[in-house]
């Protein structure tokens, strides 16, 4: 397990966080039309106020492409940051520098500033080791609170830790606690939901999975590549057919370690996905030539919601069906009542699944919705994420603790 903000002393320091503040924004109008990601990071920035620490918050937001564009500052960010704090947040317009220096050796205790978009320099993701160096001059401990970034190997997520002493943020212990408990020692009956549109997508996460769950749902325009595999029409349904052979591999393995496998077996299919297409429900496995797959039908819902109701952990990563439009919502809308009512732990992958359970109002009744879509199914992987190897280990049992 890795150390956090609560293994070392805060009182008086100068903290820089990684934060993920990557949230929407109307292009229009600069307004946030979501402010979820900057709510998740309460606790830590809390946290870290109440000890007595300044704090220097970074992010990225967007893909600027290592160009200042007005449009991804992060300077809406500041001001409902410091809403939801009831004080205010120094909003610094630039990340490095002399100036930046200047301004965060003059914070005191209690006191907040959020640093411009990380992004608006190359060297960010290019893990810079001189511009990391100038980051982690901006702290006296760094914190990464950001496991949505945590898989990449940037300057603020990776290099500045080879300057100061790091630790994990709240989020980021929560993340670890979770979604290396799904993968550890997880309480059984542990189903896997997975869907989404590609196989390719979620090959890791299948393969490492089948060593450990007891039922494997699958759904989603993933789905279809596995029905073609066992000899299924599919009409004009998403197909990656490159991966057939690997499909038919996934499911020989599933078979050989008496894992239970559900696809879909009836559909609610489309001519289209554009508004005004033709919509029907199917009772047969068989979708006919013209029509396409877009959620899992009434049949195949029962069927999952079965599989889940006995579960004592259950993994869900990729929406059943094209839950953005309600017409093709009633699959995943359905899987996500089975799990709100479930009494095991509920691990809800980020991305378009955490957008789902959001969307539905769920979000609450859920033990936890990573904020990673990327970086969640990397670690579900079992792969290395940059950010949270490079952070400090918590010393075993019986080890002298390490202060800072």
């Amino acid at each position: 397990m890795k150390q956090t903000v609560k293994d070392v002393d805060l009182r008086g320091k100068r903290v820089l966080i990684r934060v993920d503040f990557n949230v929407p924004l109307d292009r229009a109008t600069g307004a946030l039309t979501d402010d979820t990601r900057i709510r998740e990071s309460l606790p830590t920035i809390r946290y870290c106020i109440e000890q007595g620490a300044s704090l220097v918050l970074m992010s990225h937001l967007g893909r600027p492409d290592g160009r200042r564009d007005p449009s991804m500052s992060l300077k809406p960010v500041a001001l409902r940051l410091g809403e939801l704090l009831q004080r205010p947040v120094a909003f610094l317009r630039d990340c490095v520098g002399s100036d930046v220096e200047v301004d965060v050796k003059v914070l005191r205790p209690g006191q907040v500033a959020l640093l411009e978009n990380l992004r608006f320099h190359p060297e960010e993701e290019q893990n810079d080791p001189a511009f990391a160096a100038q980051l982690a001059r901006l702290g006296e401990l760094y914190v990464n609170d950001a496991f949505g970034s945590a898989h990449r190997a940037h300057a603020s997520t990776e290099g500045v830790a080879h300057h100061l002493p790091a630790v994990a943020g709240l989020l980021m212990e929560k993340e670890i606690t979770y979604l290396g408990g799904a993968l550890a020692d997880p309480a059984r009956p542990y189903v896997a939901i997975l869907g989404g549109a590609k196989v390719s997508d979620k090959i890791g996460v299948l393969k490492r999975l089948l060593d450990r769950v007891d039922r494997l749902v699958i759904g989603g325009g993933m789905a279809y590549t596995f029905l073609m595999a066992q000899g299924c029409a599919i009409g004009s349904s998403k197909l990656e057919a490159d991966k057939l052979e690997l499909a038919k591999e996934l499911l020989a393995k599933a078979a050989g370690r008496k894992v239970k496998v559900l696809i879909p077996s009836d559909h609610v299919i489309a001519t289209s996905l554009s508004p005004d297409s033709h919509v029907k429900t199917i009772s047969t496995v068989d979708i006919p030539d013209g029509w396409l797959g877009a959620d899992i039908g009434p049949a195949t819902i029962e069927a999952f919601v079965k599989a889940l109701s006995d579960a004592k952990t259950v993994v869900w990563n990729g929406p059943v069906g094209v839950f953005e439009q309600p017409r093709f919502c009633e699959g995943s809308r359905r899987i996500a009542q089975a799990l709100a009512n479930l009494k095991g732990t509920t691990v809800i992958g980020g991305g378009d699944t955490a957008a789902c359970v959001q969307q539905l109002k769920l979000s609450d009744r859920m033990s936890h919705i990573s904020t990673g879509g990327g970086a969640s199914l990397e670690f579900l992987e079992g792969k290395v994420l940059p950010g949270i190897a490079i952070l400090r280990d918590r010393p075993l049992a019986g080890s002298p603790a390490t202060s800072t």
